[in-house]
């Protein structure tokens, strides 16, 4: 992990703010995460791997669709090395998403695209997770801001968030 990195004590997040969201959601469920605040970016996956020290495949990446059925947001959540197949997920899971724009994002979650927290969400959201990341101890994810992750056990994730565990992509 980064040696500059900040462990996110609850001295020391901000009250009210979206990183502090995420910590009391996470407390709500009884869910035991690490909220690290890196000096540099982690928007992106292989920028969050390096900051907390693990392999891309541990990070969890929050993509935001909208369900065409019912026009509500649902969140995907994806190995950090892996793309959601929308072909895929259409075909063997029956949903047809669409991307949707940053700003309903930003109104629904409370988080803007690129920290958008698996938890602390401002409305209910539906979550499917990526059957790969099951396949670790740890996955970190994003902790509300860009530059913030934790850690988090991904059984654990999945049970607090009421996840539908899928494929995202056909395997190998």
């Amino acid at each position: 992990m980064n040696t500059l990195a900040t462990e996110m004590t609850p001295d020391l997040i901000r009250s009210g703010s979206s990183m502090a969201r995420v910590a009391e959601a996470a407390e709500k469920t009884g869910l035991a995460i690490r909220i690290i605040k890196m000096p540099q970016s982690t928007r992106t996956a292989q920028e969050a791997a390096e900051a907390a020290g693990c392999e891309p495949a541990q990070i969890v990446k929050s993509l935001v669709f909208e369900n065409s059925a019912d026009k509500t947001l649902c969140l995907v959540l994806v190995s950090g090395v892996h793309d959601a197949d929308m072909a895929y997920i259409s075909e063997h899971h029956d949903l047809d998403l669409n991307r949707c724009e940053a700003r309903r994002v930003r109104d629904e979650t409370g988080f803007a695209i690129g920290g958008v927290s698996p938890i602390g969400h401002l409305t209910p959201i539906t979550v499917y997770m990526d059957r790969t990341l099951m396949q670790h101890e740890t996955v970190w994810a994003a902790a509300g801001r860009p530059d913030s992750v934790f850690s988090v056990d991904p059984a654990a994730l999945a049970k607090a968030i009421d996840a539908e565990i899928i494929n995202v992509r056909a395997t190998g």
